[in-house]
C-alpha cells in the first residue's frame, strides 16, 4: 500500500495534501500540541518536580514521543484509502461515498449509521486483520490504541487529583482516615470509567474526533493555566479559577452544539451565529468552528487573557513569599 498509490487518485490525492483545508482551519490544529503538557499524569509530574530541570527532558521529549506513535498511525489511515482488497476498509469507502454524494437526501439517522461505518478508529486493526494473523492484529490494535490514549494513566492521575486536592484537602482524610481515601480513589476510577464509556457509547462522531474538540481542546485551553502555575510568581488562584471554569464552560457550550444540532452532510455548514454577515458560529461534518477555526483557538487564547487579567485584578491574592520561596529561587514576587 504504498502512499503514491493514494497519491496518483484523483479521490484520494487530497488526502495527503491540504488541498481541501482552509489555511485558518489547518492553523487550529496547532494548538492542539499545547494539551500534552496539561495532560493529567504530566500535569502531576511538573507540579511535584522541585526544580525545573527535574521534568525538562520530559516536557521536550513528551510531543517528540507522541509525534512518534501519531505520525505512523495517520499514515496508515491515510493510505488504507487504497486497500481496496480489504472488505472492511471497502466498506468504509462506499461508506464514505455515499455519505459524500447522497448525505444530504439522506436523514439524520441513516447519516450517524454511515459515519459509524465510516470512521477510521479501527481502520489500523482492519489492516492488520487484512494482512496480518489474528493474534498480531489483536496485540498490534491494543498496543495502538494504549499508547495514543493513554486513558488508563489520566484517569489515574485525576483519582489522585480528586482524593488529594479534593478529599484530602477539605478533611476527608483527617476525618475518614487513609483508607476511606483510598476507597474514595478506587470509586472515583470506576464512576468516571463508566460516564466516559455510556458518552462514547451515544458519540456518532469517531473516538479521535471526540477526543480532538473535548478533551484535547480542554487540555490546550488549560496549558496557560499550568504555565502560569509553574513559571510566574504573579499568578493568583482567582486567574486559575477562572481559566477553570472557562475552560469547562467552553468544552459544556462545545458540546451542547454538537448535541442539539445534527451533523450536515459533508460539505455543507450550519451557520448558528453570525454578526455583520461573518458566520461566527458554524455547525459543519467535522464539528464545531468558530471564525473559521476550531474551537480550541478561542478557548486557548481567551484562558490565557483570563490568567493574566483576572491575576492581576487579583494581585493582593498573590502567593506569600513563604509560598514562592518553596518553587522559586529568591522568593520575591514579581
Amino acid at each position: 500500500m504504498p502512499s503514491w498509490a493514494a497519491l496518483g487518485s484523483p479521490a484520494t490525492a487530497p488526502l495527503l495534501t491540504r488541498e481541501r483545508v482552509s489555511p485558518l482551519y489547518f492553523f487550529s490544529y496547532s494548538f492542539i500540541p499545547l494539551s500534552s503538557i496539561a495532560f493529567p499524569h504530566i500535569a502531576i509530574f511538573c507540579f511535584t518536580a522541585r526544580r525545573l530541570e527535574h521534568f525538562k527532558r520530559t516536557v521536550v521529549l513528551y510531543p517528540l514521543c507522541m509525534l512518534a506513535v501519531w505520525l505512523p498511525s495517520v499514515y496508515l489511515g491515510v493510505v488504507a484509502n487504497v486497500a481496496k482488497d480489504v472488505p472492511a476498509i471497502t466498506a468504509k469507502l462506499d461508506a464514505r461515498s455515499t455519505l459524500t454524494t447522497a448525505g444530504s437526501t439522506l436523514s439524520a439517522d441513516e447519516r450517524d449509521r454511515l459515519r459509524d461505518q465510516a470512521s477510521g478508529d479501527d481502520v489500523i486493526v482492519r489492516l492488520l486483520e487484512g494482512y496480518a494473523p489474528l493474534w498480531l492484529a489483536s496485540l498490534l490494535g491494543a498496543s495502538v490504541m494504549a499508547a495514543v490514549m493513554a486513558s488508563d494513566s489520566q484517569i489515574l492521575a485525576l483519582s489522585t487529583m480528586f482524593t488529594e486536592d479534593v478529599f484530602a484537602f477539605y478533611g476527608g482524610k483527617r476525618r475518614f482516615g487513609a483508607s476511606v481515601q483510598v476507597q474514595t480513589g478506587r470509586i472515583f476510577v470506576v464512576v468516571l470509567t463508566v460516564v466516559a464509556y455510556v458518552i462514547a457509547l451515544g458519540a456518532p462522531q469517531s473516538i479521535f474526533d471526540v477526543a480532538t474538540q473535548y478533551a484535547f481542546a480542554g487540555y490546550s485551553a488549560l496549558a496557560p493555566l499550568l504555565a502560569a502555575a509553574v513559571f510566574w510568581k504573579g499568578s493568583t488562584k482567582w486567574g486559575a479559577l477562572a481559566t477553570t471554569v472557562w475552560t469547562a464552560a467552553a468544552v459544556l457550550a462545545v458540546a451542547l452544539i454538537q448535541a442539539a444540532v445534527p451533523a450536515p452532510p459533508p460539505g455543507s455548514a450550519i451557520s448558528l451565529l453570525s454578526w455583520g454577515g461573518v458566520d461566527v458560529v458554524t455547525r459543519a461534518a467535522s464539528g464545531t468552528t468558530v471564525l473559521g477555526v476550531r474551537p480550541v483557538v478561542p478557548m486557548t487564547i481567551v484562558s490565557a487573557l483570563l490568567m493574566v487579567t483576572v491575576s492581576l485584578l487579583t494581585s493582593k491574592s498573590r502567593p506569600s513569599l513563604a509560598t514562592l520561596a518553596r518553587y522559586f529561587p529568591g522568593g520575591q514576587s514579581l
